[in-house]
């Protein structure tokens, strides 16, 4: 009887950690059918298959250089901008608009934090900082960052004309275009509708 004990608990053990290993795999496929359906692509960014871009370790610090990593964050969505120090209007633009499609999700945007990935070490303006209270600043090293995010090919833009989207596993989940998250109204509207869209069809973070 022990033995048949033993093993019967061995086997929910194995269950289990089958179980936790497919869940982020399972979880992208399930928020990509609610957010595609058999209909057509109703979902205004680009999908990204998890598995072909896992988060890099890279040496990524807090603005005063405490070590600090966006695994941190983990438990929650993830808005992320990428992008120099040196932020012109389009980047400032995107960190406005991020803002607004955080306030904009109501009860559900304490699920939501952004995060600005800055990528060269050089110093940010004090304005700056104080209009974007509240979006965590990380410092990264540019190459790791190009060689993580994924564009889409032929298109010629770079990472940091885009927003992405990171979901509560740690799992890249979306790109939206260029110039989507801006001071373009239509535009915002559609990116806030895939992010209610994926915060409803989630039940974690």
């Amino acid at each position: 009887m022990e033995n048949k004990s033993n093993q019967s608990r061995g086997r929910w053990k194995l269950l289990l950690v089958l179980a936790v290993c497919a869940a982020p795999l399972v979880g992208s496929y399930l928020t990509y059918y609610v957010i595609k359906p058999k209909g057509g692509v109703t979902n205004f960014g680009a999908l990204i298959d998890p598995r072909d871009h896992p988060i890099p370790a890279m040496a990524s610090t807090t603005l005063d250089g405490k070590p600090a990593t966006l695994e941190s964050y983990k438990g929650k969505w993830i808005m992320l901008k990428v992008g120099p120090s040196d932020c012109k209007q389009d980047c400032q633009d995107q960190l406005f608009a991020m803002r607004q499609l955080r306030t904009m999700q109501g009860k559900e945007m304490e699920r939501i934090e952004r995060v600005w990935m800055i990528t060269d070490d050089q110093p940010l303006d004090t304005l700056l900082m104080r209009v974007n209270d509240g979006t965590r600043m990380l410092r990264a090293p540019a190459a790791v960052i190009d060689q993580w995010l994924p564009l889409e090919q032929g298109a010629g833009d770079r990472v940091s004309d885009h927003i992405y989207l990171i979901d509560p596993l740690g799992n890249l989940m979306m790109r939206f275009p260029k110039g989507a998250v801006s001071s373009d109204t239509e535009k915002v509207k559609k990116v806030h509708k895939d992010i209610s869209k994926l915060l409803k069809a989630s039940a974690i973070g």
